[in-house]
């Protein structure tokens, strides 16, 4: 008898967050700001920690501060979450070195963009993502976000690449509900919201769970609202997030989700610092005062 694969929500979690990436003002990683992001996280319900994400300005980490952040992530966790790193670049050769290295410094797991800039053809996505994935033992989270990598994964390409024993899931930036149902419905790979914006949609249409920006302030809300949709509770999960609407719309649709996520902590008195690494930048005054809005519509755990 084979063993059985473990289900998505055991390999990665279900109530996932983006992590910010805490840094001083000179902008060096700050490790009493990741000491406390963490506990924040995991105290507010959160089940996977995506390292060196998109949110976790990614782009501008080095390879060796990406390794370092990891080992710390998981350092801190102590297995409480599972941690999943960031490894995708636009270099196949470097998003396996990262893959290994991320192995290496203890993650549970991958997320691989679709490489941005280049713009492959889709038989060179899968070549890409085929040699990641063949690079460790760790299973692999897809992440498809055309609007940042100028190139979507097609569902074709989906189908395909859910042949690989070790491609489990997709981060779902894309927002086209219709494909993610029938990619669902044609494979056994898991759909993890990317858009926080439509988080309820998605868990409605089969999702396993989210990888939320929101969720650096509110895991526990995303909590709730899976907890809803997985019950059948659909009132309580639309009472949900119809509450998170105000910040969802701060966080996401003023600056940059990235920028505002870690003014947001940093408000809340989470991280010291909202520095981010240029070429983004601290939020405008206009920007904070409708965060600062928002923010006191939610009830926030300290």
């Amino acid at each position: 008898m084979t063993d059985q694969p473990l289900p998505a929500d055991l390999l990665f979690g279900s109530n996932l967050v983006a992590m910010a990436t805490p840094m001083q003002p000179d902008g060096a990683i700050s490790a009493p700001g990741l000491v406390h992001l963490v506990d924040h996280l995991l105290a507010t319900g959160c089940d996977g920690l995506v390292v060196g994400g998109t949110t976790g300005e990614s782009p501008t980490l080095t390879e060796a501060e990406s390794a370092r952040l990891v080992r710390t992530v998981v350092d801190l966790s102590q297995n409480r979450a599972r941690v999943i790193a960031g490894v995708g670049t636009y270099n196949t050769d470097e998003s396996v070195q990262r893959a290994r290295e991320a192995e290496a410094a203890g993650a549970a797991a991958l997320l691989l963009v679709c490489p941005y800039y280049s713009r492959p053809t889709q038989a060179g996505v899968v070549a890409h993502c085929v040699a990641v994935a063949d690079a460790t033992e760790l299973p692999v989270m897809l992440y498809d976000v055309p609007a940042r990598t100028g190139i979507a994964m097609e569902a074709a390409t989906l189908i395909e690449l859910s042949g690989h024993p070790r491609i489990r899931a997709v981060k779902d930036a894309k927002g086209d509900l219709f494909e993610a149902m029938s990619v669902m419905d044609r494979t056994s790979l898991a759909y993890y919201c990317g858009i926080d914006e439509l988080n309820l949609p998605y868990l409605a249409c089969g999702a396993t769970g989210v990888v939320s920006v929101v969720g650096n302030v509110v895991a526990d809300r995303n909590a709730e609202l899976i907890r809803a949709v997985r019950s059948g509770d659909l009132d309580a999960a639309k009472a949900v997030q119809a509450s998170l609407l105000p910040l969802t719309d701060a966080i996401m649709r003023t600056s940059q989700g990235a920028i505002m996520a870690k003014a947001a902590l940093a408000e809340l008195g989470i991280i010291p610092h909202p520095t981010v690494r240029r070429p983004l930048l601290e939020p405008l005054p206009p920007h904070r005062r409708r965060l600062t809005d928002a923010l006191a519509t939610v009830a926030v755990p300290a």
